[in-house]
């Protein structure tokens, strides 16, 4: 079916020609390193949409939370029921809560060597490493650590983190970058609280 309006007919034969440009140079197949940062609301959300869609390919996916664990989560719940998905929430909940540096220091130790364990298990095709920006920012892990492990990381291998504060040598380093802004929350602007099936 053909467009009656030409400039209509113009720009969509524009903007098909710029997509077939584009999906031609498109040609190599990789592991990505992939970031969600910023201060909006959506970060974690976006990461696990992704694990359900390689749960739908049939991959292989690693989860591990490095800051939530003070509740349980209805995404820990759903994703948990997938054979091929290991969901561990091995925080202990925001620092804020728990005002323990020497305490937050070794779960987030032990949070790092199960995801260090995922990175190099061949089983796997996505690792997503949630809240860990924010740890890097407070200094409870050795960046330049991190990221040798994510440059040495198998050819295949895609890796998501996610969190506020995304350190700028990680931002440079990854192949994605989304960062999330907040324009309106109800929290905030109606003093609304975390609603069931929405937040948690």
């Amino acid at each position: 079916m053909t467009s009656d309006d030409p400039d209509h007919a113009r720009l969509s034969a524009r903007r098909k020609a710029g997509y077939e440009r584009k999906q031609a140079r498109a040609t190599r197949e990789k592991g990505l390193l992939m970031v969600f940062t910023g201060p909006g609301k959506g970060k974690t959300t976006a990461a696990l949409g992704m694990a359900l869609r390689a749960v739908g390919h049939g991959m292989r996916v690693g989860i591990v939370q490095f800051i939530k664990g003070a509740q349980d989560s209805a995404e820990h719940t759903a994703l948990s029921r997938f054979d091929n998905v290991e969901f561990l929430t091995l925080g202990d909940g925001f620092t804020w809560l728990t005002q323990n540096r020497a305490q937050d220091m070794a779960t987030v130790a032990r949070a790092w060597a199960e995801a260090e364990r995922m990175i190099g298990d061949p089983r796997y095709g996505l690792v997503i490493l949630d809240e860990i920006n924010i740890v890097l920012h407070y200094g409870y892990l050795d960046l330049a650590q991190i990221l040798a492990t994510f440059a040495a990381r198998r050819p295949e291998l895609h890796i998501t983190v996610t969190g506020r504060n995304a350190p700028a040598a990680l931002v440079e380093q990854a192949d994605l970058v989304s960062e999330i802004h907040a324009v309106k929350h109800p929290y905030r602007e109606q003093g609304v609280k975390a609603q069931r099936g929405i937040e948690f």
